[in-house]
């Protein structure tokens, strides 16, 4: 059975998962983390992409991102990916693929789920037994979303401005929500659209979204995908 093209269309919320082959190692120095980071910043903002959230883990990383343009996260994607592969292999004089395959995408309704998306995504090293707290990983957006620092990869999408009216007060109230955590309803919601590409969302945002693309969006008919409860 062929493989449905990726779910991408301009304007939306797009979680992206990338994995190395064979559950590898692709970053194992601090250049490593920080060479993905800086293709990332440029590649985002040649191909019109804005990177809302993000967690480099060791194998594999997440994004949050809204392209503007059909092409842009494609395009973003192929060319951090080659970037990448041949700094890697040139520091390590190695050669052959780094890469699960292509990576792994799919459209997000706003509300509810990219807050939820991005409390998923800072809590992965806190799950990983790497860190005992999101604040403590240095390879993520949570400290720029918490006031650890500023993060020039990072465009906020519009609901994290609703946290509230001062810059104070909506660190303080995205930490409240990465401490409360999300359900594993809803983490299993996530990972699972992501690697399946099936849009998740209401039956309004899916069935809206269908009329958008030629692509099948969902496992089942439009307008009847399975809904994820609030934790």
């Amino acid at each position: 059975m062929a493989r449905l093209p990726r779910l991408t269309v301009p304007g939306y919320v797009h979680h992206v998962i990338q994995r190395g082959n064979n559950r590898q190692a692709i970053f194992n120095t601090e250049p490593d983390y920080q060479t993905m980071l800086d293709l990332l910043d440029e590649s985002a903002e040649k191909f019109n992409v804005a990177i809302h959230a993000y967690v480099l883990m060791s194998n594999h990383f997440h994004l949050l991102v809204t392209p503007q343009t059909l092409g842009g996260l494609p395009q973003m994607m192929q060319a951090v990916g080659r970037r990448y592969v041949r700094y890697f292999n040139d520091f390590r004089k190695r050669s052959g693929t780094l890469w699960e395959g292509r990576y792994k995408s799919t459209l997000i309704q706003s509300e509810p789920y990219l807050l939820a998306c991005m409390v998923y995504i800072d809590l992965n090293p806190v799950r990983g037994s790497l860190v005992a707290r999101p604040r403590d990983y240095p390879w993520s957006s949570h400290g720029h979303y918490t006031g650890q620092r500023i993060d020039k990869l990072i465009t906020p999408h519009a609901l994290v401005w609703n946290l509230g009216n001062t810059p104070f007060a909506r660190e303080a109230a995205y930490a409240e929500l990465v401490q409360i955590g999300i359900s594993s309803v809803q983490q299993a919601a996530l990972t699972d659209s992501a690697l399946g590409g099936w849009a998740l969302g209401n039956p309004d945002f899916v069935a809206e979204l269908q009329k958008r693309t030629g692509r099948r969006v969902a496992k089942s008919a439009p307008g009847r995908p399975t809904s994820v409860p609030k934790s």
